[in-house]
This record gives C-alpha cells, structure tokens and sequence, in this order.
C-alpha cells in the first residue's frame, strides 16, 4: 500500500472515493433524503475542487496497486477553543472503503497523519467524530485521541452530536 498527496487533478477520483466511504459509513444511521442531499453536496465535484484548492487542506489516497482505498484529510484552520495543545492541526476526514475495514488502511493512514503532523512542528491533532460513530471513536482512542470537548454537525434537518478529540503529539 502507498499514500501519496492528492494534488487538484485528484478531484474526480477524491470526489468518488469520498462519497462512497461516506456513505458506507453512516448511510443506515441517517434520514435518507438528508443524507442523500448531504452527499450531492458534500461531495460534488465542485465542493472536492474548492477543498483540493484551500490553501489550509491537504488530501491524501491511500492505494493498494492503483486501486484507491481510503483517504484522509488535515486541515490547518482554527482549533476549537477545547483544544489547547497549540499548534494543533485538525484531521477532518479519514475514511476506508468498507470491503477493506479491519484490514490495516486505517492504521496506515493513521499512521502518516501523526508522522506528517509531527513532521510539521504541530503540538497536537484533533478531529471531530460523531457520537454515533462507534467503530470509529474506539479506532480514534485506540490511537490515543481524548474527547475535550463537543460541537454539533448538521446533516438536513438532523443536528447531530460529535464528541471533539485531541492526541498531543
């Protein structure tokens, strides 16, 4: 498996790649037609492409051969007040696609974040998960991340409680 940055003309396979593991993830917990408007959203082309060209975001895709399995995404905006470690920069996606959860993508991943992250002189990486998120939050503390605070996520009509956590670095 590779993990290689994710430069602009990513953005047909980012946009792809994000949608499906989004909605493997948290399809059945969601009201669909929210969910469904979510995802045309979040995931558009033209959302992808705004993203890919933030100069505080960085995209990476992990491959086993050429296929891509998984991605993850920092960001270098504000903390919330909650996180104290400073410079903190926050890990704002990292998703696998389903047939290949419990099979390393996440650890890797996981992985370069904290190298990247360190590498960078960052204090601390925070992320925010939602407290129905169960596979990922026991994934999240297994890689030492604590909750301090929380903050809420809308999809559609439905505000969605997310637990906001912190690993120092």
């Amino acid at each position: 498996m590779t993990i290689r940055i994710a430069p602009e003309k990513n953005a047909v396979r980012l946009s792809t790649l994000g949608y499906q593991t989004f909605d493997q993830a948290f399809r059945e917990l969601n009201n669909q037609k929210d969910f469904d408007a979510y995802l045309s959203h979040a995931f558009s082309l033209d959302t992808i492409s705004g993203e890919l060209r933030d100069i505080h975001s960085e995209f990476f895709i992990a491959f086993q051969g050429d296929e891509p399995v998984g991605y993850f995404k920092l960001y270098t905006g504000p903390a919330p007040e909650c996180i104290t470690s400073l410079p903190a920069v926050e890990l704002a996606r990292l998703y696998a696609l389903k047939n290949k959860w419990g099979k390393g993508i996440g650890k890797a991943m996981m992985e370069q974040v904290l190298d990247l992250a360190s590498g960078q002189g960052f204090a601390a990486v925070w992320l925010s998960s939602w407290k129905k998120n169960r596979r990922g939050n026991i994934f999240y503390k297994k890689w030492g991340f604590d909750v301090v605070g929380e903050k809420t996520f809308t999809i559609g009509g439905d505000v969605q409680e997310d637990f906001v956590m912190r690993r120092p670095l």
